[in-house]
């Protein structure tokens, strides 16, 4: 899909430590970052989601006139490039929130089986009566011809459903390839030789993640790795077609009822991974692959990047992930886990390849780090007393006591683990009792007692970061969303309604209810416990990259807050 209103300023940001980006009003469709306007960020009550630009979405079926209902209409800001999008209910009526007077691009931006839409200029003042939408049907047929543009708004899981293949081979490429960096759809768009997929795979599999370069040393494929690379080689060879496309319902009801705002970061080329807000109502967010962490202010319109200093290394401390690849030798800077004392104010990124630890003080903007005797990535776990951070390594739970840390890289205490090496996930319990571990074998300890359970999952959780709820149950996400309730022991597994799911994590809000992206459906879910129900919100771009979010249950209903793999931020603000 177009990307609109995206410009770079990496050569601005590599040049300084510290940068402040300020919204320019003479700007027209370019992303400055200024985030004022749009739908406003409240304190207190979601109470500015009513009140904006009305207007009606209709097409003709076979002579009569129809209303089409949940398709996504999108208002562009021609100041600040902001992307606010709102749904037509059953009657093709959609309402926006309060918006800043100007001017801005309104469009659809999925039309899937209709013909673009978009029209340039559109002055809003209050609450401004939108020119009718009347949408032209590309086919009357069930299935669309799979063309670039259709093609191009497919989520990963519509890519999974279309292609053919078998139940064992779509799992296996969701498990191995699209479960972390991109979605099906990269792989999809392209053709190469069976000979080549096999490199391919070679590549991505046998290679350190994400980065590409150090080798596992493994030289042949794993029999998973085997299948997926036979599966491409027969579905996307160089004499390979498209089938026509069938793609999913529209969303209905209660999935229609939240506006999804996206927000354009000043520079290209960047990987968001975690998000956290803090107590200004700020949104933090760090980069994965780069040493950056962002502050984006709604009140005032500014976004400040922190260039992040290279991490001390205390004498005698190995590191580990050197790069042999880079000139001279290195470690890779990215980041990976973000989270904020409520205490202190303090903002912690915690390295992807260098493991180590970082901390800025948003009042100084002084910033510290150093490099740990870690050897797994940086999704670490803050205590809710901002007085240690914890993690699972080398087959041990390892506490490291902060400030401390910063001067020895080691941990104050350790406890072994029984059969568990490590876990991706790390979180503790707001009251800070219970230190949870997601993965493919869950880790719940009682940090008073010192109680140590090891849970193996059926149905592993790879990517399993999560939360406690209030009576103490813990959950994760990764290819199912896992309950595990220590006072009886059950594990209890739920998969929302779109296949091929895969999230990283699962965030609990102030009413229990539990929401992740969804990575190859290109929909951010919204689970209740009390009824195992689900609400999808479709995005208005086709992917969900959430790796952890922010939930800030200052507002009512809850407002959730994610960093997309692809480079913006996205904000969700349910109606109901």
């Amino acid at each position: 899909m177009r990307r609109l209103g995206l410009i770079s300023l990496v050569g601005i940001v590599t040049a300084v430590d510290l940068i402040v980006f300020q919204s320019s009003s003479a700007t027209r469709l370019q992303a400055q970052s200024a985030f004022a306007g749009g739908a406003a960020v409240t304190s207190s009550a979601n109470n500015n989601l009513r009140g904006g630009p009305t207007g009606l979405v209709k097409t003709v079926l076979r002579g009569t006139v129809e209303p089409v209902d949940g398709l996504m209409v999108q208002l562009i800001s021609h100041k600040t490039s902001i992307r606010t999008t709102v749904y037509t209910n059953e009657r093709g009526q959609f309402e926006f929130p309060k918006l800043e007077t100007g001017d801005y691009v309104l469009r659809v931006p999925r039309p899937m089986e209709f013909r673009r839409y978009e029209k340039d200029l559109v002055h809003i003042d209050g609450a401004t009566r939108l020119p009718e939408i009347v949408m032209e049907r590309i086919t009357n047929d069930l299935f669309l011809p799979p063309t670039r543009d259709i093609l191009a708004q497919l989520s990963g899981a519509e890519w999974l459903a279309n292609m053919p293949g078998t139940a064992q081979e779509k799992r296996l490429f969701t498990n191995s390839c699209t479960n972390s960096c991109h979605g099906g759809d990269r792989p999809f768009m392209q053709k190469f030789s069976p000979g080549d997929w096999v490199k391919i795979v070679d590549r991505m599999t046998n290679y350190s993640h994400r980065i590409l370069t150090n080798s596992s040393g493994r030289t042949d494929l794993s029999a998973s790795a085997k299948v997926i690379a036979n599966w491409l080689g027969r579905v996307r060879n160089l004499d390979s077609e498209y089938p026509p496309i069938e793609p999913f319902p529209r969303p209905a009801g209660a999935a229609t009822r939240a506006i999804v705002t996206e927000y354009e970061l000043p520079y290209t080329l960047v990987h968001i991974h975690d998000v956290a807000g803090d107590a200004q109502g700020n949104v933090w967010f760090n980069v994965n692959r780069s040493p950056y962490v962002g502050m984006l202010d709604p009140k005032t319109g500014k976004v400040t990047n922190y260039r992040l200093p290279e991490p001390i290394k205390p004498k005698g401390l190995v590191e580990a992930d050197v790069d042999k690849f880079t000139d001279p030798p290195g470690i890779h800077p990215g980041m990976h886990g973000l989270f904020i004392d409520k205490n202190s104010g303090y903002v912690y990124s915690t390295g992807t390849w260098h493991r180590s630890i970082i901390r800025i003080d948003p009042k100084s903007g002084e910033m510290k780090g150093v490099v740990t005797n870690l050897t797994q990535n940086g999704n670490m776990a803050l205590h809710p007393d901002g007085k240690s951070i914890w993690r699972t390594d080398s087959g041990e739970i390892r506490k490291y006591d902060l400030p401390g840390v910063f001067e020895t890289g080691m941990p104050s205490k350790t406890w072994k683990l029984k059969t568990v090496n490590n876990t991706y996930g790390n979180f503790m319990s707001a009251d800070g009792r219970y230190f949870g571990g997601g993965g493919g074998t869950l880790v719940w300890f009682d940090t008073q007692t010192e109680e140590l359970r090891e849970i193996p999952l059926a149905i592993g959780g790879q990517r399993g970061r999560g939360t406690f709820d209030a009576e103490g149950n813990m959950w994760s996400g990764a290819q199912k969303l896992t309950k595990y309730d220590p006072k009886t022991g059950a594990v209890t597994q739920y998969t929302p309604p779109t296949p091929y799911y895969h999230s990283y994590s699962a965030r609990m809000d102030k009413n229990g209810d539990l929401w992740s992206g969804q990575q190859q459906g290109g929909r951010i879910g919204r689970f209740n416990p009390k009824t195992a129900l689900w609400i999808e919100y479709v995005l208005p771009t086709p992917w969900s990259f959430d790796y952890n979010s922010f939930i800030d249950n200052s507002t009512t209903p809850p407002t959730f807050w994610y960093g997309d793999q692809h480079g913006y931020i996205v904000r969700v603000q349910p109606l109901e």
